[in-house]
């Protein structure tokens, strides 16, 4: 294989011309080398000498892909309520605790009926670029997959900043663009899986659950579905002495919905109400679970393990989202194993305070600034 030209837009969309997916490959570019470079306010975690860019070194023919797959619904509600219906009422209430690298807004009708839930896996950095680049374009998308009021002035501050959390991207009725949780960044994904690619070793014993390894290299969030899960796969990867990347288009992508145990007022498999609607075939970055008005009845209507729609949460049980591993050079990747993670110390003795996890790289901004330095040289 060959190093890899540039790195495409998540779900290979379309929305960048060519100088747009120029900026986006260098944001993405940005995020693996600094990632790459790990932490170097800890001990034991740079370089992180296993995990590389695509961009710059080539990945060997050997190369295998692992898709890592996780459930939607937020792990952290589900342990910390005593019923179902506590903690469907609960997810359904605010973004801030849809964590899984999945955020959804519920529509109904006027007797209180689910109609249509629009579910999204999508990126903020990736808005960021080309609200940047062309905010025309970003109005257009919003209007046509959140709603037709949508004005430039929903969306932009008065100096022309797009607006994360925006009228129409922040609670769980008006609508979901793009992930605004916190945590649910491609960021914080590439800095994760780079951080996973170092085996940990302590009193002589080489690592291997997921819980054991987020703790020894303090990546991500130990309660989430996702982010143990991710570090344990890339790092059982790591153990295999191979080279680590993320497959491109670099995402976070819909994988599944299960509709086991699921009925239909008509018998018919409730999984025909599932579509993707952004992304191309493989790479799905926004989902909808609608049932339409033709066929008399609503999506509160269908059952769930004998239980009525009447929550989005009680559809996230069911939804998978994954990301995709590479691992090359498999065996030949000889990397001496880390203690585990801990803070460097000043000249007082006292932890020096790290960086921001998440914050592995330049902002998209920075990326769009470079870029046109570039340009007008």
């Amino acid at each position: 294989m060959t190093v890899l030209n540039q790195f495409d837009p998540p779900g290979h969309l379309t929305d960048l011309d060519a100088n747009g997916r120029a900026v986006w490959s260098s944001f993405i570019s940005e995020q693996f080398d600094a990632s790459a470079a790990g932490r170097r306010d800890h001990l034991n975690d740079a370089p992180r000498a296993r995990f590389y860019n695509p961009t710059r070194v080539d990945t060997a023919p050997d190369a295998q892909t692992s898709d890592i797959s996780w459930i939607a619904f937020p792990r952290n509600i589900k342990v910390n309520s005593v019923a179902d219906i506590q903690r469907w009422r609960r997810a359904d209430a605010s973004r801030d605790v849809q964590d899984e690298y999945c955020e959804w807004s519920v529509t109904r009708n006027e007797q209180g009926q689910i109609t249509r839930v629009d579910f999204t896996c999508e990126g903020p950095e990736y808005w960021e670029v080309l609200a940047q680049l062309d905010p025309a374009r970003v109005v257009r998308l919003y209007q046509e997959f959140v709603s037709p009021k949508v004005s430039q002035g929903d969306l932009f501050d008065a100096s022309g900043n797009y607006v994360r959390r925006n009228p129409w991207n922040t609670g769980t009725v008006q609508g979901a663009m793009h992930l605004v949780q916190g945590a649910n960044t491609l960021s914080a994904e590439i800095e994760l899986a780079a951080a996973a690619t170092i085996v940990r070793v302590v009193n002589d014993t080489e690592l291997t659950s997921e819980q054991e390894l987020i703790k020894c290299s303090q990546y991500g969030d130990a309660t989430r579905n996702s982010d143990p899960h991710i570090g344990g796969v890339v790092n059982g990867l790591a153990r295999l002495d191979a080279d680590i990347t993320l497959a491109n288009p670099v995402g976070l992508y819909f994988d599944d919905l299960s509709t086991a145990g699921w009925e239909s007022p008509d018998g018919s498999d409730p999984k025909r109400f599932w579509t993707y609607t952004r992304g191309e075939d493989g790479h799905p970055v926004r989902a909808a679970f609608e049932v339409p008005a033709s066929e008399n009845f609503t999506v509160s209507d269908i059952s769930v393990g004998g239980q009525p729609i009447r929550f989005g949460a009680q559809i996230a049980d069911f939804i998978s989202i994954r990301l995709t591993g590479v691992a090359c050079r498999i065996g030949k990747s000889r990397v001496a194993p880390m203690p585990c993670v801990a803070p460097t110390l000043d000249v007082t003795g006292a932890p020096v305070t790290p960086a921001p996890v998440a914050a592995a790289g330049p902002s998209p901004s920075a990326a769009i600034r470079d870029m046109d330095v570039i340009a007008t040289r």
